[in-house]
């Protein structure tokens, strides 16, 4: 196999991020994260004055990382890196613009297992039911909050799940959301009632009040005060400041309801398979992390009530 002399960095770069966005459909947030590492990575690549893909070797590849290290990103970051290189360099072999990979040979810090962040269930109602309550009061964006705030917890869903519900995705009378997954994946998931009677009360008065300041017919479930689909950027917000003061941190986002909503069911029993559905997991390994959650809060109740702990 001979190298495609004629294919600079940057084609090279936008072909494999187009193969990504349109043949293999990774959410949009993937692939924006892999392009800022290809961006990096060949940005290195010009400044040792190389210009194609197949003159970049295994000591740059390493150069590049070390040089991430020294500026102290985390060991996920690394390995993210890492894999959109070696994605990248699989891509142009197959498609016949390298002889070799450079990148086969690359070894990243292995990545520490850290438990994600859960909320108890007697804090996520305490948020809930502030929230709702202003939402109960005629506050319209604090009744599209409620909204947001009781189907991310409820169902278990995705921040860019949520923003991408359409109001025809929702039955409110099975009380289930069609959603759009990671990979263009489809699956109907259910919410319970506080969910649905939030929907409910925004979209009965709140939802046609903030479309009134469309410029269009709008189909998107959740608005934002413009009256256009609500953005990931925002909605991260709005669970930031709602759920922040009761986890004494300003960190959180919508994830950690994710997390929670997990951790809780199967505290209260779900199996996991019925998780991993649920939250639309491709592989039950994923999952089980959140059976290390509940043991630790197991473990941890344990040596504060049992008197031979």
């Amino acid at each position: 196999m001979r190298e495609a002399r004629g294919v600079d960095l940057q084609a090279a770069s936008e072909a494999y991020l187009h193969d990504l966005a349109v043949v293999r459909r990774l959410s949009p947030a993937t692939v924006r994260a892999y392009a800022s590492d290809l961006r990096l990575l060949t940005d290195t690549a010009t400044t040792a004055g190389i210009t194609t893909p197949g003159a970049i070797d295994l000591e740059l590849l390493r150069a590049w990382l070390w040089d991430a290290t020294q500026r102290g990103e985390a060991r996920s970051t690394l390995a993210r890196r890492a894999a959109a290189a070696r994605g990248w360099f699989a891509w142009l072999l197959e498609h016949g613009q390298i002889e070799s990979d450079p990148s086969l040979r690359l070894v990243t810090p292995k990545l520490g297992r850290t438990l994600p962040r859960v909320a108890t269930a007697d804090a996520v109602r305490e948020v809930l039911d502030a929230v709702g309550e202003a939402a109960a009061s005629g506050d319209i964006v604090a009744s599209r909050n409620s909204a947001l705030l009781e189907l991310l917890y409820g169902a278990g869903i995705r921040i860019a799940e949520a923003c991408g519900l359409d109001v025809a995705d929702l039955d409110l009378e099975r009380q289930t959301a069609r959603v759009l997954g990671k990979g263009a994946k489809e699956r109907v998931v259910p919410f319970g009632g506080p969910a649905a009677t939030a929907v409910r009360r925004y979209m009965d008065a709140a939802r046609p009040a903030l479309l009134a300041n469309a410029k269009s017919a709008q189909p998107a479930l959740l608005l934002g005060v413009r009256g256009g689909r609500l953005g990931a950027r925002a909605a991260y917000d709005i669970v930031s400041r709602a759920l922040g003061p009761a986890l004494g941190t300003s960190t959180v986002g919508p994830h950690t309801l994710r997390h929670t909503a997990a951790t809780h069911l199967l505290d209260g029993g779900a199996d996991l398979r019925s998780v991993q559905e649920l939250l639309g997991h491709a592989s039950l390994g994923t999952t089980q992390i959140y059976t290390h959650v509940s043991s630790e809060r197991l473990a941890a109740a344990y040596k504060l009530a049992h008197p031979r702990a």
